[in-house]
């Protein structure tokens, strides 16, 4: 039997739990419609980069992504190799590099975007599409607190 009056704790976990189990049923599903070879992450950061801004660091893209520098320096290789990205020497330090999209790159994340159509369109003929909307502001608020605190903390050198 759930808790009348659950605490501030139990409802943010509750919460959190909720959006872990929409994350990865929605990774799965879009992960199901990328090209061969292509996983989600890779696809955050093309879309990061459109959503964001691109002409930053592969550190800076680690922080973002709470990732280590490794780890993003492996996607963005592939993301290189591939032709979706450009590291160009950073104009402010000449030492560290920027990434940034190539038209391909847009069009790659552009094409993925538009492959979930049909998924889109089966979750919104049973799940109210104005519910979802109603969600987003409230969505993006939480997500602006959780950045701060993220950017609040000290830098891992290994992230």
């Amino acid at each position: 039997m759930p808790d009348r009056n659950p605490t501030p704790e139990a409802t943010l976990f509750a919460f959190f739990n909720e959006v872990g189990i929409l994350a990865q049923l929605s990774r799965a599903m879009f992960e199901a419609r990328l090209p061969p070879g292509f996983n989600l992450p890779q696809f955050a950061v093309l879309n990061h980069l459109i959503r964001v801004r691109d002409g930053q660091t592969p550190m800076a893209l680690a922080r973002a992504f709470q990732v280590p520098k490794t780890s993003m320096t492996h996607s963005l290789a592939v993301l290189e190799r591939l032709g979706l990205i450009e590291l160009r020497p950073n104009a402010r330090d000449g030492r560290s590099k920027c990434v940034f999209l190539t038209d391909q790159g847009r069009g790659f994340r552009n094409d993925a975007v538009a492959s979930l159509a049909p998924d889109m369109a089966a979750i919104a003929a049973d799940y109210p599409v104005d519910r979802v909307e109603s969600m987003l502001p409230a969505l993006a608020a939480l997500r602006k607190v959780m950045d701060a605190r993220r950017d609040a903390q000290p830098a891992d050198p290994e992230t």
